[in-house]
């Protein structure tokens, strides 16, 4: 019985190297650099900067009548503002709609190309670097050794 007390916690720290020794690599792709670089993308392209245009012209409204309603505190300002911000959220929802299925074509490709160069260089996960960066996913990467864009956007070509 002493025997097997000593030679167990032994035996656990054995197991603990190989436990993690898989390479497990992470790596990063600029997702709107590989869909620039899709030849097919150019729709997309251009409905996504009218969305942008639009959606920025709709917010700078609301700031606008946000800094007058509560400047005159009148209910008719605060009525503009509410109405302004009905018509941002409608138009926001309805352009998502669109962006996502002038996307999903484009989607695939990439996924596939991006699919296709991690599992070639042994990467078992792969994230977009603007989400990861957006959600703080990601404290520090490499990027010599964890960007793929450029290898992605060869394989799209």
């Amino acid at each position: 019985m002493n025997k097997f007390l000593i030679l167990f916690p032994l035996a656990l720290l054995a197991t603990v190297p190989h436990a993690q020794g898989a390479k497990n690599r992470v790596g990063l792709i600029d997702v709107q650099a590989a869909v620039k670089a899709l030849p097919a993308s150019k729709a997309y392209l251009d409905l996504s900067a009218r969305v942008d245009a639009d959606l920025k012209d709709k917010r700078s409204k609301i700031d606008g009548l946000a800094a007058k309603a509560g400047a005159t505190g009148s209910a008719a300002d605060r009525k503009a503002l509410t109405d302004a911000q009905k018509a941002y959220s409608t138009a926001q929802s309805g352009y998502s709609g669109r962006i996502a299925t002038a996307f999903q074509p484009l989607a695939v490709k990439v996924n596939a190309a991006v699919a296709q160069v991690a599992k070639a260089n042994g990467y078992s996960v792969v994230m977009d670097r603007q989400i990861a960066a957006q959600n703080r996913l990601i404290i520090y990467a490499n990027t010599s050794t964890t960007d793929l864009t450029p290898a992605v956007i060869k394989a799209l070509k």
